[in-house]
């Protein structure tokens, strides 16, 4: 989605291996690093930097290629971005290292797929809840909900956003600004619901809208590193869990006397 990946081809550097040779920091070939007069990049998308391959292309190559992305996804997942390397992918894959350079043309460009699918997905949802309208609980709802909802189909995707984000940040070139741009978007959604929510009197207007959706992203994309397909609670369960405490709390009343706090960490002598 253009929304979600405006960027140029900066990307990082090949891991060191066969295949195409290095570029520099700039992302320019070194001397020598010619391609064939009729070599397409890879997916030939159109999209610079991407790798994307057209929508609705489908086949032998796009499925030997989705097969790529999903097994170096668990790989980064599991290593790490940067401690993985394209022969590791490769040798996942059945392949010599140089023939994963029919598909993409570096380490950068998979992890650039794995991430930007899940957030497309992501984006995507959350817009689509927004824009069904209706009472603000109701949309916040459907935002957890949501959330969770991505952690098995995007396990490895929120795995690597957790533990590579701040090296893909680093990386020269402005390859992964769609990451901030994204996680902007997300935020701005999340927050202009809080705040309405606060001007309708439906929530308290004692909290800080962006320190609680910082709170509740990190509880649901964090829960990640513990949750598992198959354990006791499915993401449907987990997500009713979490509406029912977001909303009603933990606490039948007692203990603190009702106080709360104020976004400045000081007791409003107010009771609930």
């Amino acid at each position: 989605m253009e929304d979600v990946k405006k960027r140029t081809n900066s990307g990082g550097t090949v891991t060191p291996e066969s295949g195409p040779p290095a570029r520099d920091r700039a992302g320019r070939r070194h001397e020598g690093d010619e391609r064939p007069a009729d070599h397409q990049e890879p997916g030939g998308t159109g999209l610079p930097g991407t790798g994307r391959r057209p929508a609705g292309v489908a086949g032998p190559a796009s499925a030997r290629r989705d097969n790529l992305v999903r097994l170096a996804a668990e790989i980064f997942a599991r290593k790490g971005f940067q401690a993985t390397t394209v022969r590791e992918i490769a040798k996942e894959a059945g392949i010599l290292s140089g023939s994963l350079y029919h598909h993409f043309d570096s380490k950068e460009s998979i992890v650039d797929e794995v991430l930007s699918r899940f957030l497309e997905d992501l984006l995507g949802r959350y817009r689509a809840a927004v824009a069904a309208g209706g009472e603000v609980r109701d949309v916040l709802a459907a935002m957890v909900r949501i959330g969770f909802e991505s952690l098995e189909p995007h396990r490895a995707a929120i795995t690597v956003m957790q533990n590579d984000w701040n090296y893909l940040r680093s990386l020269p070139g402005d390859r992964f600004d769609y990451l901030v741009a994204a996680e902007d978007e997300v935020e701005r959604m999340w927050v202009d619901q809080i705040k309405r929510g606060q001007a309708e009197g439906r929530l308290r207007a004692d909290v800080d809208p962006r320190l609680t959706y910082r709170m509740i992203r990190d509880t649901i994309f964090g829960s990640v590193r513990w949750f598992r397909p198959g354990d006791r609670l499915d993401v449907a369960a987990l997500a009713d869990q979490y509406v029912s405490l977001l909303f009603d709390g933990l606490a039948t009343g007692g203990g603190t006397g009702g106080r709360v706090l104020s976004p400045s960490g000081a007791r409003t002598g107010r009771t609930e």
